[in-house]
């Protein structure tokens, strides 16, 4: 029989802050303040913001982005072990990229009502059809991760009213 997992959830709330910080680098640019760490075994092993206005590809979401620099950084498209920490429930694209990579556990901020995959617009990760399983734990900072992302809304609806 396989053993439970064991959880170590004592440095969540420090990991989303990293990712807090990465999402107001992407804030500065201009970008959607979203951003995500990847962890395994203690360490960031890798950091992304959205980008995709500043790179012009429609996928550099900050969980693309934390992937693919820690599977660069591992010369591994696998990441089994790990846990992405992000500020924003992920959208459909990063859902799957998160099961190919073989991610243990997802642990996000604010919930997306509009395009959220792990609770809000459905719950992709628990599809039978999926043949790896990831954790999802959400709510970690939400606060914080949904004020971040509504200044930046508002302060964008002010400019453009200007």
């Amino acid at each position: 029989m396989r053993q439970p997992r064991i959880i170590d959830r004592s440095q969540d709330q420090h990991f989303m802050q990293e990712a807090l910080l990465l999402a107001g680098q992407g804030a500065a640019l201009g970008e959607v303040p979203v951003g995500a760490v990847l962890v395994q075994d203690g360490k960031i092993i890798g950091r992304g913001f959205n980008c995709p206005i500043s790179t012009h590809d429609p996928s550099a979401h900050a969980e693309m982005v934390a992937i693919r620099d820690a599977a660069r950084q591992l010369a591994n498209y696998r990441l089994p072990g790990s846990t992405l920490y992000v500020t924003l429930e992920p959208c459909s694209m990063c859902a799957g990229l998160i099961v190919h990579s073989r991610i243990e556990r997802v642990v996000f901020g604010a919930t997306e009502p509009k395009a959220g995959v792990a609770q809000s617009r459905g719950e992709f990760f628990s599809q039978t059809f999926l043949n790896h399983r990831v954790l999802i734990e959400g709510g970690v900072l939400a606060l914080e991760c949904s004020e971040m992302l509504s200044a930046f809304f508002k302060a964008r609806r002010a400019n453009a009213a200007r």
